[in-house]
């Protein structure tokens, strides 16, 4: 949603990116104004995009958590999240299935402003954790405590946060060069992800059957058994880095135009970046560690969201709410087609967003773009 608060010598910068996105949506950009001198800058259809993306997270949630061997209709949901189930209803609800969802909601959430802010960086729509290999480098340090360490569940999630973060900071020096430019970025992303690619088929190789077991069920990326264990850390990595993230957005909307462009209206270009795909790569850490990598999720939420609010820049916050929608969408719909808990929600995200990334690429050569 395109909402920003400015006051003094920002106006006109507000006004001029307010003018610049008119143009580009071809209608206007209303610039609400209080008595106390704030300036709110509103895209009409982003907020009612957002209104409605959040209303399907939130039906989703309830229908997923009346999903299950023991079914319950959504007004049952409702009634025992209110304090009015009974005994059994309230365990089955708050214990069993309630953490799920939200680890959902929140992972969907990371998923999509990560690869939102990947993407407005890096000025590519194929930019995403997926592609530039800070899934691939979760993944290598969740596996080498599966396999060298035998960790359980915490120490495979630590492993994962920790392997992300170093991939991320190995990423950034590589990329390096009088600061970090979006196809350098690119280009030593892709490169690293083939690299790592390889550090996880060899580590599958020295895997025993029992390892390999659960280390290919944490990579396919399920939802299944999360408890409040998962919920607690990453709920505070979200309600931490989301909220910044916003706060740049409209520094990161000005880097889309150019750095020329950006450094002209007072952005500071370099830490703008740092800051946000520092906030990007351990959002994403956060969530492969819950979750595990959730295939194409990164990739396909920030484009649909932009694509629904026809707006310009990143558009932060529909894609974190876009994020959320479709995984909780996702693992219901699973649900519903193979029973429970037979389909790890990761093997459905890849198939649809494998079909959405074909489309992309063709849409791009189509457009003469690639």
């Amino acid at each position: 949603m395109s909402s920003t608060v400015k006051t003094g010598t920002d106006r006109n910068d507000s006004a001029a990116a307010g003018r610049a996105a008119a143009a580009h949506t071809g209608r206007p950009v209303r610039a609400v104004r209080t008595a106390g001198g704030l300036s709110v800058r509103l895209d009409a259809r982003a907020l009612v995009v957002s209104v409605l993306l959040a209303a399907v997270a939130l039906f989703a949630s309830v229908l997923l958590i009346g999903t299950g061997d023991f079914p319950m209709g959504p007004a049952d949901v409702l009634a025992t999240l209110t304090g009015s189930g009974t005994p059994a209803q309230e365990f089955i609800v708050n214990d069993l299935r309630l953490p799920r969802v939200l680890v959902g909601l929140l992972v969907g959430a990371a998923f999509g402003i990560a690869g939102a802010v990947f993407q407005a960086v890096s000025r590519n729509p194929l930019g995403s954790p997926d592609v530039l290999g800070f899934s691939q480098g979760s993944t290598v340090g969740a596996l080498l405590v599966i396999v060298f360490f035998q960790g359980g569940t915490f120490a495979v999630a630590a492993g994962s946060v920790v392997g992300g973060i170093v991939t991320g900071l190995a990423i950034f020096l590589l990329a390096w060069k009088g600061g970090i430019h979006g196809y350098r970025f690119v280009l030593v992303g892709i490169g690293a992800a083939a690299m790592l690619y390889a550090m996880v088929l060899y580590l599958m190789t020295k895997a025993n059957i029992v390892e390999a077991t659960q280390a290919v069920t944490w990579m396919t990326g399920t939802l299944s058994g999360r408890d409040w264990d998962q919920v607690w850390p990453l709920a505070i990595v979200c309600a931490v880095l989301i909220p910044l993230s916003l706060l740049y957005g409209r520094p990161l909307r000005m880097l889309e135009m150019g750095d020329d462009a950006a450094y002209a209206l007072g952005v500071p270009v370099q830490r703008v970046r740092m800051v946000l795909l520092a906030a990007a790569v351990v959002l994403v850490a956060a969530a492969t560690a819950a979750a595990g990598p959730i295939a194409f999720l990164a990739l396909t939420a920030p484009q649909l969201a932009r694509r629904l609010t026809r707006s310009p820049g990143p558009n932060l916050l529909p894609a974190a709410l876009m994020g959320a929608a479709l995984l909780v969408s996702a693992d219901w719909l699973s649900q519903q087609l193979f029973g429970a808990d037979q389909l790890p929600v990761g093997v459905l995200t890849g198939v649809l967003g494998g079909g959405y990334l074909l489309w992309l690429l063709a849409s791009e050569r189509k457009a003469g773009r690639i």
